[in-house]
């Protein structure tokens, strides 16, 4: 009897866990910036590129990483959420380097290392609130392409604050947007 009761809760943990899978009903509708908003997000994600794209093409100083670019729609595109703040946008990149470039330097490029360098990053931001998304992506970009420590530097934290100050001018451009929300 005891045998049958523990495979009914079992199975009903599992369809429980399986029915999560369908999701929730919307209950607000998606919404769309206003138009001054998306031309501000336009002229702030096309400014910070720009900046670093010259800075790594015309002035031979590496500023350009993939994962900035994903920084951009989150500064830019998202300025209010906490994702998109000063402290997770330059510290979540920081560390997710400095644990690629450690990451890559103990164990070189395998299929575990680029796995464990990634995870490690989002536990670390985790740990220490600066959780930002392309942080993962800039862990893996350093252990994909072998980074050395000065990857942490140029282009990942001097990248990012530029990113931010663009953020800070262009932002505030518009009358909806108070940009930085917070420091820390």
């Amino acid at each position: 009897m005891t045998k049958q009761m523990d495979q009914s809760k079992e199975k009903g943990a599992v369809l429980k866990y399986l029915a999560k899978f369908k999701g929730q009903k919307r209950t607000t509708p998606l919404v769309s910036p206003v138009p001054t908003d998306i031309l501000i997000t336009l002229i702030g994600a096309f400014l910070g590129i720009a900046i670093l794209s010259i800075l790594t093409l015309e002035y031979m100083t590496p500023m350009l990483a993939t994962p900035l670019g994903a920084s951009a729609v989150l500064v830019f595109g998202a300025p209010d959420a906490p994702l998109s703040q000063p402290r997770n946008v330059i510290l979540g990149h920081a560390l997710s380097a400095i644990v690629g470039v450690t990451t890559y330097q103990i164990w070189g490029i395998h299929w575990w290392s680029v796995t464990l360098g990634t995870s490690l990053a989002v536990l670390v931001m985790l740990l220490t609130k600066t959780t930002h998304p392309p942080g993962g992506a800039t862990a893996m970009f350093a252990i994909l392409n072998a980074a050395k420590p000065i990857y942490v530097l140029t282009p990942i934290i001097a990248g990012s604050l530029l990113l931010v100050l663009v953020g800070i001018f262009v932002n505030n451009l518009s009358p909806n947007r108070n940009y930085p929300r917070y420091w820390y």
